[in-house]
């Protein structure tokens, strides 16, 4: 019943049921057919309001809160001209300056598909007027746009931590390492691009002047303070030999910051905020939406005791624990054809992450813990720009609707390659994701 339970859910997925009330209502399916209709009643009668409730989901809204200030501030086009400035009189500069003011926007966003959006409405006309070419122009802000889930503070890896008991901050910092070879990666794919296809670019530009330049990369700093403030308050342990503030409160302070430079630097009014804050709204309601449907589907799930007999078959099955991995990420691939980033997150940790516990990989239990989040993170990332959906292709092409969907997903293919040799590196080397945290 647990394996068939995927098939049904997958159905209802491409049927485009939401995936909240997917898994709830294959949830309550399985559990009253397992244990009767009013166990599952005193089930909801208790369980998902001590979930709801739970005080460590409060830095979810705050972090949405966060990105969507973020989003309406203005501040996206200040980090873009100050990536400009630092790359780009390079071949292939300016591509290269969206991908480091994505990086740059995701420090204070943690929303990938918010990222490519609002980075897209910022980068993508001044790289047409230059004439960089449809297919790089649109495939380097979807890529680009996939570092908003990775540089913390990141949505996804919060619900990671809460599922899994881990500790918040910890898992920002493992992340910190992997978000840097995505970024040297694309950078790195870019300049190789612009030299295979050389009418994908223009020719290198002159420099701009020194005082020109310095202006624009000083502007950048409020999201710059922003970003030190709640990520060094958080992991304060090496410099001040205890943390500053937990994770809620660094959100609440990053909120609170990103708030008043989007009035007083960005310029914008309570229509904007306004807007802010409904956003939030929106999203927190659709995630506990999809955390109410993941309980009671996890609850149906335990019923079956899948998870413990994969758990089981992982740990007495005599595969390779390389080769598990292996599969796990061909499982996470697949299915970020189906669904997004946060959705991925919750239907599969809870049957994944007791099989990888359970394997023999030499690592302590917290470090394996945090070695699965980074990497599980990363191959969600990978999903999102996977052909055949890739869900930050169509949010890029409902931007540049003149770029043909085909032509986009040419222009992803270097930074897919980059991807997947970045997965291969986490898979091989688990320290480049716990150095930081060690």
């Amino acid at each position: 019943m647990g394996l068939a339970s995927f098939a049904v859910l997958l159905t209802l997925l491409a049927l485009r049921m939401p995936i909240g009330v997917a898994m709830l209502a294959v949830g309550s399916a399985g559990f009253i057919a397992i244990d009767g209709a009013p166990r599952y009643l005193a089930f909801l009668n208790e369980t998902p309001y001590e979930t709801l409730a739970n005080p460590s989901f409060s830095v979810i809204p705050l972090f949405l809160l966060m990105g969507s200030l973020a989003t309406v501030s203005g501040l996206s086009a200040r980090l873009f001209r100050g990536a400009d400035a630092l790359v780009g009189h390079y071949r292939g500069g300016l591509a290269m300056a969206a991908v480091l003011s994505c990086a740059a926007f995701g420090t204070i966003c943690g929303s990938s598909l918010a990222t490519a959006a609002t980075m897209g409405q910022v980068a993508l006309p001044e790289m047409r007027k230059l004439g960089y070419s449809g297919a790089l122009s649109t495939g380097v802000l979807a890529a680009g746009g996939t570092l908003g889930i990775l540089v913390p503070p990141s949505v996804p890896l919060v619900i990671y931590a809460i599922l899994t008991e881990q500790n918040v901050a910890k898992l920002f910092l493992a992340a910190f390492v992997p978000a840097a070879i995505a970024i040297a990666g694309f950078l790195a794919a870019i300049a190789v691009t612009v030299r295979v296809k050389p009418d994908w670019a223009p020719p290198r530009r002159a420099p701009k002047a020194v005082t020109e330049r310095t202006a624009a990369i000083l502007a950048t700093w409020p999201v710059l303070a922003i970003f030190a403030i709640v990520f060094v308050g958080m992991n304060g342990e090496t410099v001040f030999h205890h943390s500053l503030f937990t994770p809620t409160e660094g959100a609440s302070i990053g909120a609170a910051l990103t708030g008043l430079a989007a009035i007083w630097i960005g310029g914008s009014r309570w229509p904007e905020i306004k807007g802010a804050l409904l956003q939030t709204a929106e999203q927190s309601g659709m995630i506990f939406l999809i955390l109410l449907g993941a309980e009671v589907y996890n609850a149906f799930l335990a019923r079956t005791h899948l998870t413990t007999e994969a758990a089981a078959l992982a740990a007495t099955g005599g595969a390779h624990p390389m080769l598990v991995m292996i599969g796990i990420v061909a499982i996470y691939i697949l299915l970020g054809c189906l669904m997004d980033s946060l959705s991925m997150i919750l239907l599969t940790v809870p049957v994944l992450f007791p099989v990888v516990m359970a394997l023999p990989l030499g690592m302590p239990p917290v470090e394996v813990a945090i070695w699965f989040g980074v990497l599980s993170l990363v191959v969600v990332e990978l999903g999102l720009i996977h052909p055949p959906v890739g869900l930050n292709v169509f949010v890029i092409h409902s931007i540049a609707k003149d770029v043909p969907m085909l032509e986009t997903f040419k222009g992803v293919v270097p930074f897919l390659i980059s991807e997947f040799g970045r997965v291969a590196l986490l898979i091989a080397f688990p320290v480049l994701s716990l150095w930081l945290t060690r």
